[in-house]
């Protein structure tokens, strides 16, 4: 990824720590497992390391330095939708698959419907390839076809400012809290562990948390006193293909399969893996599509770089304020000040998702910017960004308010399990001005 999409990376490095309580001889063990895996490690004197990341604990009793990077993940995100669709693809945003149509052990059709107008439409395709996540084994079953999933929830948390300059992982089996990834100007802290009984409706919890935080702190003192601005969960989706007792040891190798075997001769599903490899998994789900379609060309998912486009620049961390002071036009208006993100930013998003026949929603913006992403957490710049989506003519009233209710309820979430110090008093402000001024109050059928 850092030679095909080093746009959408910060080769920030790593270091493993240890501290005093971790079981020693995993410690020493370490260097000589990563050079089995062809990994390099250099181990550091603990005043260096000290040097070099500052916030660490004092009492660290081992350091090594990693290879390491993050990755902003809104950024390749839709970097890959634009490249694909340059390619020949059509993006189709919130389709939800309702039924297939099988006949002769194919597909026929897929029959879909838009969940933002309620419209039903039909595709029919030579193949068809189920890469939809956590939901694969749902998919699956409307072919007829059992896949069985785990679903095991990570929780994380991001801090106000950035706490290290490099990822920071705890030199320990993984466990809960154990690593501190940079993103921009921000932190990242995490993860948990829990089985879910299901991919839908979940959320960070207290107890997270609390575990997280007092996890981290032992490697990193000052996350006991720092300001989180969110706490937000994902779901790993893992394909049961062996028992483990903790969802760290199911395989997080990815699973290609042909259900030619299950009697549908032109469904193929691709689950499991991590984002670091989906490159990977895309090339050997094209190289079994291309057998089957008879295309005998060789694949260059490995060798060409994903493109730089406009579409995926607004990411980026301080580029909209940067922009915004050399440009220095008194009409470009700040909407939201956290990110310090202009009226003419929001024009170049509603721009880019119209090309990909989005809808310029509060939530798409949100997706393709920092808006709402800052300490505020959307309280001022959701309300900005409606009314100026409102006087451009892209919201009727009533779509707008539900879309600004929606917004907000979506960052309450990740506000709700951090509700101490500063950001409840943000909260109450927020309430404040979204219940209380503008009646926002969600409705018992909301």
């Amino acid at each position: 990824l850092k030679r095909q999409a080093p746009h959408c990376i910060e080769d920030c490095g790593g270091l493993f720590v240890a501290i005093k309580e971790d079981d020693e001889k995993y410690v020493a063990d370490f260097p000589d497992m990563c050079a089995k895996c062809g990994i390099a490690t250099e181990f550091i004197d603990i005043k260096d390391a000290l040097d070099l990341e500052p916030e660490l604990s004092p009492h660290i009793i081992a350091a090594y330095k990693v290879a390491d990077a993050s990755v902003d993940p809104f950024k390749l995100s839709v970097e890959n939708i634009t490249d694909a669709q340059k390619h020949g693809s059509t993006f189709l945003p919130h389709s939800m698959v309702t039924h297939l149509k099988i006949k002769d052990r194919k597909i026929r059709s897929v029959h879909l419907v838009d969940t933002i107008s309620n419209r039903e439409f039909t595709i029919s395709a030579k193949q068809i390839v189920n890469t939809s996540g956590a939901w694969a084994g749902k998919i699956a079953e409307l072919a007829g076809v059992h896949l069985e999933m785990i679903y095991s929830k990570g929780s994380l948390l991001v801090t106000q400012s950035r706490l290290a300059t490099r990822v920071i992982n705890r030199l320990r089996k993984p466990a809960d809290g154990d690593i501190l990834v940079p993103g921009g100007t921000v932190s990242i802290l995490g993860t948990t562990s829990i089985r879910m009984n299901s991919p839908d409706n979940f959320r960070p919890t207290i107890e997270e948390v609390d575990l997280i935080i007092s996890e981290g702190k032992s490697m990193l003192p000052i996350l006991e006193k720092a300001r989180y601005i969110r706490a937000y969960s994902g779901i790993r989706p893992l394909v049961n293909i062996q028992t483990a007792v903790d969802d760290r040891n199911v395989s997080r190798g990815y699973a290609l399969l042909d259900h030619t075997v299950d009697g549908v001769e032109n469904f193929i599903t691709i689950a499991g893996g991590k984002l670091t490899t989906f490159r990977l998994m895309a090339e050997k789900t094209a190289d079994l599509l291309c057998r089957r379609l008879q295309v005998n060309v060789p694949c260059p998912t490995k060798k060409n770089p994903l493109p730089d486009t406009m579409a995926g620049r607004w990411t980026s961390p301080g580029l909209a304020p940067r922009i915004w002071f050399e440009n220095r036009d008194p009409n470009d208006i700040i909407l939201c000040e956290c990110e310090m993100i202009p009226k003419s930013v929001v024009d170049n998003i509603i721009e880019s998702i119209r090309s990909q026949h989005g809808h310029p929603s509060l939530k798409a913006i949100g997706l393709r910017s920092r808006v709402g992403k800052g300490p505020c957490q959307g309280a001022f710049c959701s309300a900005r960004i409606t009314a100026y989506l409102f006087d451009q003519g892209l919201l009727p009233v009533e779509q707008g308010i539900g879309e600004l209710k929606t917004f907000l309820e979506t960052r309450w979430r990740g506000q709700r399990p951090i509700m101490w110090g500063t950001p409840l008093v943000q909260a109450e402000l927020q309430e404040a001005m979204q219940c209380g001024v503008l009646g926002l109050e969600l409705q018992p059928d909301e």
